[in-house]
C-alpha cells in the first residue's frame, strides 16, 4: 500500500492507474485531481475528487451513478463485481443472504431502477442487509432529484472508506 507521499510522487498514469478504481469504472475522477497534487491529506484527496464529482454535470454524474453494479444483483452471483464491491457487499452480509432476501432485493432493484434509471446505491460497509432492505423501501419514494443526491452521498462514503483502504493513515 503507498504512502500519501509516494502517491503523490506518482506519474500522472501511475496516479490515475492506483486511484483510478476508487471512483467505481470511472476513471476521470483520478485524471480530473491528478494535476491538484500534492494531497496533504486522505480527507484533502477525497474533497478534491468529490468536488470534481459535485462540479460535474448531471449527465457525468448520471454516468458514474450508473458505473454501480446492483447489491447482491446478477454481477455479484457471476462472480463479476470488482474486488471492491465485493468485498462491500460482502461485509454488509448480501454474499451469505437467504434466497427470499435476495429475490426481495432483486425486485427493489428492478423497482429502483425503474423508478430513477439507476441502481440503487448504498455504502454496504456502513450498513447490513436488514438495513439496506429498509432504506430501498423507503427511499423508492424519494423524486429523482433527491435520490441523485443521496446516490451521490453515498458514493462519497464508499469512496472514502476505498481511500483509507488504499492508502495507510
Amino acid at each position: 500500500m503507498p504512502s500519501l507521499a509516494e502517491i503523490n510522487a506518482l506519474p500522472a498514469d501511475d496516479f490515475v492507474l492506483t486511484l483510478g478504481g476508487v471512483f467505481e469504472h470511472s476513471p476521470w475522477v483520478a485524471e480530473a485531481v491528478e494535476g491538484r497534487r500534492p494531497f496533504v491529506s486522505i480527507d484533502a484527496l477525497h474533497a478534491a475528487m468529490n468536488a470534481v464529482v459535485t462540479a460535474s454535470p448531471l449527465s457525468r454524474k448520471l454516468e458514474l451513478i450508473r458505473a454501480h453494479p446492483d447489491l447482491a444483483g446478477r454481477l455479484a452471483r457471476l462472480g463479476q463485481l470488482t474486488t471492491e464491491s465485493a468485498r462491500e457487499q460482502a461485509s454488509a452480509g448480501l454474499a451469505d443472504a437467504d434466497e427470499s432476501t435476495i429475490a426481495r432485493i432483486g425486485e427493489l432493484n428492478s423497482a429502483y431502477l425503474a423508478t430513477f434509471g439507476f441502481p440503487f446505491i448504498i455504502c454496504a460497509r456502513l450498513n447490513k442487509v436488514d438495513a439496506i432492505l429498509d432504506s430501498m423501501q423507503v427511499r423508492l419514494h424519494n423524486d429523482a432529484d433527491a435520490e441523485v443526491a443521496t446516490a451521490l452521498s453515498e458514493i462519497g462514503k464508499i469512496t472514502f472508506l476505498r481511500l483509507k483502504d488504499l492508502i495507510p493513515d
